[in-house]
């Protein structure tokens, strides 16, 4: 598919006429019958604190945070949620809430410090007391072995094949420490991500700016993701297997010739370079004008890509927002609001003007999920069930004196998200070939989100980060949801 304008205006009036859905939980929980898994998500790094308790590790966000004017706020999560100490109060909003499971991840550096060895016996001990607690109360778990917490000591980080080894080994560990009590393990979440933000232009840790010199994280990620696939299978692990990867729909910004090239360019960089080796076995035909920066695409050892085209008892799809390509330097901003050119990324990112966006800035579009899932379908006829992951939640919270924060905007944006998710994937529909089998919601609680520090709140729980007991209180999304999951 040639990603060039293409606005979905039929859905527009809908995802409009949609809106007020904090008044019609009853009607959203008539859509999630028939077995559709309704999850929350969370991230350790994101919400568990106790950075220095238990022998944890430093990860590459611990080393990225200690930087002065890398966080927005100044602020790292060394306490956040403080969820260690607080899990026995986070599985009880999560029985209260009525989800059917709970996908968290496994801090890679509170179970091995350094990265490689054996396994800490302190954090085993606190993985153990919270899958209890959540069988205790009939939650299903979904454990996410790595999510942007890579461990400091792995010098070079991804950019180091050894790296997948070592992620390997660990994966093979914890399958066989856990593999008896969780439901669905999530070996890699959004590497696209971690590449792009973290690799190529360096506001996400590790805070490299290499720009086309990431692709090499492309693979080893991926490379990591297909031996943990086998490592946890070698484990017998009783639980289901897949990964999440980031899907954004692309446009070019006018119907140019320019604008097409980077459009298709940027769709190859987020999307196909991560998606096509893990679903089709090949990385994508690099684009004829950037076969030089793309090189190493065409450098890969066959027996990697047999490696990394496992198969999958299910793949997550994690959406946020579509992208709007033009020719031109990226522009980034500095810590001091002052704006930075990247003259030798030859696109950028055009705004989405006619749309309203989310407090980091995404575009808030519900149509174009459905887009996203219809290229998915047309590009991977035989992908296994598809879980989405709901992204983007982050809206201007305001905290009443109670600490309640009334918020239909995230409720509208959910709903309407979702809804649109499960009518392109009804039969008839562009996606009708996708079986759409669930959806996480980002997130659980608000917590340090990332680059951003604590100024974007995206929980359906508020958190006081001003009282040292972390006290949370739900929102009203949370209460919406608690609805219609109970009128299911």
């Amino acid at each position: 598919m040639n990603p060039t304008l293409r606005t979905p205006t039929s859905l527009s009036t809908r995802a409009v006429a949609a809106r007020d859905w904090e008044h019609r939980a009853g009607e959203f929980g008539d859509r999630l019958a028939g077995g559709f898994e309704v999850a929350v998500a969370t991230s350790a790094f994101q919400i568990e604190g106790a950075a220095r308790d238990g022998g944890r590790g430093d990860s590459v966000w611990d080393s990225f945070s200690q930087q002065p004017g890398r966080i927005r706020d100044g602020s790292n999560a060394s306490i956040s949620t403080d969820h260690v100490k607080n899990y026995e109060t986070d599985a009880a909003l999560l029985r209260d809430l009525g989800v059917d499971s709970y996908r968290f991840s496994l801090g890679w550096t509170r179970l091995q410090p350094e990265g490689r060895g054996a396994l800490n016996r302190n954090g085993l001990a606190f993985y153990d007391r919270l899958l209890d607690a959540l069988l205790a109360d009939g939650i299903r778990s979904t454990a996410t072995l790595s999510h942007f917490d890579l461990p400091a000591a792995l010098r070079g980080g991804w950019l180091n094949r050894d790296t997948a080894g070592r992620f390997a080994d660990y994966v093979n560990a914890v399958g066989e420490a856990f593999g008896d009590r969780i439901d669905a393990w999530v070996t890699i979440a959004q590497p696209a991500t971690v590449t792009i933000k973290g690799y190529a232009l360096g506001i996400h840790a590790p805070g490299r700016t290499l720009l086309f010199d990431a692709l090499p994280t492309v693979h080893h990620q991926l490379l990591a993701h297909g031996l943990a696939v086998q490592g946890l299978r070698a484990a017998d692990v009783r639980g289901r297997i897949g990964l999440v990867n980031t899907h954004t729909p692309v446009q070019s910004a006018t119907d140019r010739d320019q604008d097409r090239s980077y459009a298709a360019l940027y769709d190859l960089l987020a999307n196909r370079v991560f998606a096509d080796p893990v679903l089709l076995g090949h990385y994508p035909d690099p684009l004829e004008p950037f076969a030089v920066e793309l090189r190493t695409l065409l450098e890969t050892d066959p027996d990697d890509l047999r490696t990394i085209h496992q198969p999958l008892d299910f793949y997550g799809v994690n959406y946020t927002e579509p992208a709007r390509i033009a020719a031109g330097p990226t522009t980034l901003t500095a810590p001091d609001g002052q704006p930075i050119p990247v003259t030798s990324w030859p696109f950028h990112l055009e705004p989405f003007r006619e749309h309203p966006t989310t407090a980091t800035g995404a575009v808030n579009a519900p149509e174009y999920v459905a887009v996203a899932l219809a290229e998915l379908a047309k590009r991977y006829p035989a992908l296994p069930p598809v879980y989405l992951s709901l992204a983007g939640g982050a809206f201007f919270d305001q905290a009443d004196a109670r600490h309640f924060v009334h918020d239909p905007a995230r409720i509208d944006y959910l709903a309407e998200h979702l809804v649109a998710a499960l009518d392109a994937t009804t039969s008839g529909s562009p996606a009708a070939a996708i079986d759409l089998a669930g959806v996480a919601f980002w997130s659980l609680l608000d917590a340090f989100e990332w680059n951003a520090g604590y100024t974007q709140p995206t929980g359906l729980v508020h958190v006081d980060f001003a009282n040292d007991r972390r006290t949370r209180t739900p929102k009203s999304s949370y209460r919406w949801l608690q609805h219609a999951l109970a009128n299911r």
